[in-house]
């Protein structure tokens, strides 16, 4: 027998369940809203030095910029901010690599002692975890990771800037903590004009801080894994060993190539002596793996290495950390899938271990979708500026990859470019599966399966 109530119950079930958000869904609102109030803050008159407030575009901007960790600018943050805009963007910085559910269950956790289901799910998405059984684990993990790193890096920068440059403390502190967070959390922002080409020959300004940019770029599980399991690689996990086989790789071929192009380059490389050639080239390398810093006059740079950088950027780094692009691990999952291909294999083996086909589907996808957005921007922005197609391209990558190098193309940008940089910087700081599935409202399941056939391929 059924009762109204139960009827009415079941009537209200689904509505109920209606209103709540996947948690990709959750995620984006959550970056939605980080960037919003960042523009909001932005836009206050004393956030500028001037007192007459940035036009609403330049304050999204940048607020996008820092959310996402790009590090893109349309104005020169150490003068068109005042000391509040600075901090604004800073937190934004720390909020957007952090990661808007983790920070949010940090909050939980510290206020409440505890965190509901809904809350661990949203955090386990964001934080690309497996399970979320131990998600408040997962949070102070991921917390300790970010201020030990941050920190380390924090003061070797501080000593060097009052025993290298005679900053005061003050200025020393400031200085060394906004880099800190800048390059752990991938973002690029730096507090001098030209960037950091006045230390392009210190090694203890650049080393420091790349270091950090390759550290956030590994992402956190590869850390935390490192962390518990460091001297046992048989116990690694597939991710970890793609993340970091990669991520050497690509730095040293980044390194040589870019060394190699820019060698005689009186602009770049060419001005400097040889140690300093090599660091320079490395530093380059490391930034283009989407942290943004540069200590070489990117416009100067030849057309070669632009492109060369151009295939860094869009790689990126690690999944689930501060850095953007289509990840490595899609990199070389598609590699590996390449290789099976012309090797007539039928499954894809990995480091002794079968791939997954879903993860097939989500490599191809991602890749596709991020060259689509990648080509949209570029067409976007050549009908808009009509500019020459390597910079725009150049910049167009940066943006989704959450790089923030330029050709300096940024700061003339009329409006409406601006506006379609922001919407490549969100794309790539989400993911386009993060963004796709976000928006679709629920799973689809097909109940019955079509008869196979094979088109002509190639």
């Amino acid at each position: 027998m059924t009762t109204r109530s139960t009827v009415d119950a079941t009537r209200r079930g689904p509505a109920r369940r209606g209103l709540r958000l996947h948690p990709a869904q959750t995620v984006v609102l959550g970056f939605a809203a980080a960037v919003l109030a960042g523009t909001a803050l932005l836009s206050l008159p004393f956030a500028t030095t001037t007192g007459t407030g940035a036009s609403f575009v330049d304050a999204l901007f940048t607020a996008t910029s820092a959310v996402c960790v790009t590090g893109l600018v349309v104005v020169d943050t150490p003068i068109y901010w005042s000391s509040f805009g600075q901090v604004v963007i800073l937190l934004l910085i720390q909020l957007g690599g952090l990661g808007i559910m983790i920070f949010a269950s940090l909050i939980g956790l510290v206020l409440a002692r505890k965190l509901s289901v809904r809350s661990r799910l949203n955090t386990a998405a964001e934080a690309k975890a497996v399970g979320y059984d131990d998600v408040r684990g997962l949070v102070r993990g991921i917390v300790l990771i970010s201020l030990v790193v941050e920190a380390a890096t924090f003061l070797l920068l501080f000593l060097r800037f009052v025993f290298g440059y005679g900053y005061s403390l003050g200025d020393a502190a400031w200085h060394a903590l906004f880099h800190s967070v800048s390059s752990f959390n991938n973002a690029g922002f730096a507090l001098y004009s030209d960037n950091l080409m006045g230390f392009v020959s210190d090694p203890f300004i650049c080393l420091p801080i790349a270091v950090a940019v390759i550290l956030g770029g590994l992402g956190f599980p590869v850390i935390m894994q490192l962390r518990k399991e460091f001297r046992r690689p048989l116990h690694w996990s597939m991710n970890t060993k793609l993340v970091l086989w990669a991520t050497v790789l690509l730095l040293v071929l980044g390194t040589v190539y870019i060394t190699l192009i820019e060698w005689d380059n009186p602009e770049t490389l060419g001005a400097l002596d040889p140690g300093a050639r090599i660091l320079a080239g490395f530093f380059q390398s490391v930034q283009a793996r989407t942290a943004g810093f540069n200590s070489i006059d990117i416009a100067a740079m030849h057309s070669e290495s632009w492109l060369g950088t151009d295939v860094l950027m869009f790689i990126g780094a690690g999944p689930a950390g501060t850095a953007g692009g289509i990840k490595v691990t899609t990199f070389a999952v598609l590699f590996f899938i390449i290789m099976t291909e012309l090797r007539g294999e039928g499954a894809v083996n990995i480091f002794g271990k079968r791939l997954s086909r879903a993860v097939h589907r989500q490599a191809i996808t991602v890749a596709l979708i991020a060259v689509a957005a990648v080509m949209a921007g570029t067409l976007a922005l050549m009908f808009i500026t009509g500019l020459d197609l390597d910079r725009v391209l150049y910049e167009a990558i940066s943006a989704f990859g959450t790089v923030g190098l330029s050709t300096g193309i940024t700061y003339d940008l009329p409006d409406a470019a601006k506006l379609v940089l922001v919407a490549l910087m969100f794309l790539g700081r989400l993911g386009p599966l993060t963004l796709g599935s976000a928006i679709a409202l629920r799973d689809r399941r097909i109940l019955y399966e079509y008869p196979k056939e094979r088109p002509a391929i190639g």
